[in-house]
């Protein structure tokens, strides 16, 4: 691999301004990037549903070696504040000045696989097919995968089921296999309007009831695959009102869709408790945000890439983890993701940084699976 190449790519790539739905300028600068290395390409027109500027890339890399092939994946948008970014590269780490994100998540991934493509192209590397899937928008709520017409895809640039997504936080090594199912839900609880000075005995406060809905539901940590958040609570009314509604949202998170349901009908019967008790009336809806991601081959695929990790020198380590990603979306199309990582740390936040040496060893890493 040519080190300095992968990390000017990287420096290149982040002074892109391209958050969620505003990834058209970076898109069209992958394209092109792809079209250097010869491959195919197919661009889905998902963003039309959602409002956003750029395509759902797909490359392909035609093989000459008979197989499955593997398809690489990773996503375009970066987390705000990500415009004019300043970049200080030292001691083996880039970070930014501390006014804006690095978009080491996930430029750092597609970083680490233009690279892996180059080496692979320009060593005539013989090679199975090799797909890329680059999504926009997985940051607000996957809207870039979750859009993609799998109908409308070519059967000749469907990408290959084993997919590797470079999009994993920490060192390389870790591959991550398995995440949980997200669910949202919002809770509207109705009182009753009265004075709140001369007769608030003929209201029914909002507030109170969601405070009392609230102080009977499981949340945060409720066992070990399987956690709930509250996140927002809604209700404005003049001081001299008796509040006659209250909304709250929240999440729940398990590698169980059916504990999911559990928790969210025992949420149902605190509202149904309260109610009961106090009066006023209630409503709970919920949707699924994004399906459980599980191995499809008994982790077949990521042992496999573990061995390469290992014959690296690089202690490999097979995770479960809590945070979800396309690969849950693609999940649902049969897809068996793996996702690794390239040494992002402290993502979502300003204090941000990419150790250059793990974006290195997973670059290795990708090349030397595809060479196999």
């Amino acid at each position: 691999m040519n080190k300095e190449r992968l990390v000017n790519s990287f420096l290149e790539m982040i002074k892109i301004y391209s958050p969620s739905k505003k990834e058209g300028e970076y898109a069209k600068y992958l394209v092109e990037e792809l079209k250097k290395i010869g491959m195919e390409i197919y661009l889905d027109k998902g963003y039309e549903v959602y409002g956003g500027d750029a395509p759902t890339i797909i490359g392909k890399l035609k093989g000459n070696i008979e197989g499955e092939g593997v398809t690489l994946a990773a996503h375009m948008d970066v987390v705000e504040p990500c415009n004019n970014i300043n970049y200080i590269v030292e001691n083996g780490i880039i970070k930014t000045d501390g006014t804006t994100t690095l978009g080491g998540d996930d430029k750092g991934g597609i970083a680490s696989i233009i690279e892996s493509l180059k080496v692979i192209k320009e060593n005539n590397i013989s090679h199975e097919d090799i797909f890329v899937v680059f999504t926009p928008c997985e940051e607000a709520g996957m809207l870039g995968a979750k859009n993609v017409n799998w109908n409308l895809v070519p059967g000749n640039m469907k990408p290959a089921k084993d997919m590797i997504v470079v999009d994993n936080a920490g060192r390389a090594g870790i591959i991550a296999h398995t995440a949980p199912a997200k669910y949202g839900f919002t809770i509207k609880i109705k009182g009753k309007k009265a004075h709140a000075g001369i007769e608030p005995e003929k209201g029914i406060n909002a507030i109170l009831l969601a405070g009392k809905v609230i102080s009977k539901l499981k949340v945060g940590r409720i066992d070990e695959l399987t956690t709930s958040n509250l996140c927002k609570i809604e209700s404005n009314f003049p001081s001299n009102v008796v509040s006659d509604s209250c909304i709250f949202e929240g999440e729940v998170r398990s590698h169980s869709e059916e504990k999911i349901l559990s928790i969210l009908n025992e949420y149902k019967e605190s509202c149904e408790e309260v109610i009961k008790e106090c009066g006023g009336e209630y409503s709970i809806d919920f949707e699924c945000s994004y399906p459980t991601l599980k191995p499809i081959d008994d982790l077949k695929f990521a042992k496999k890439f573990a061995e390469i990790y290992e014959e690296m020198g690089i202690k490999s380590e097979l995770k479960v983890i809590g945070g979800g990603s396309d690969s849950n979306i693609f999940a649902k199309e049969g897809y068996n993701s793996i996702i690794i990582g390239v040494g992002m740390y402290n993502v979502h936040t300003v204090d941000e940084r990419l150790e250059i040496e793990d974006l290195y060893k997973t670059t290795e890493a990708i090349i030397k699976y595809i060479s196999k």
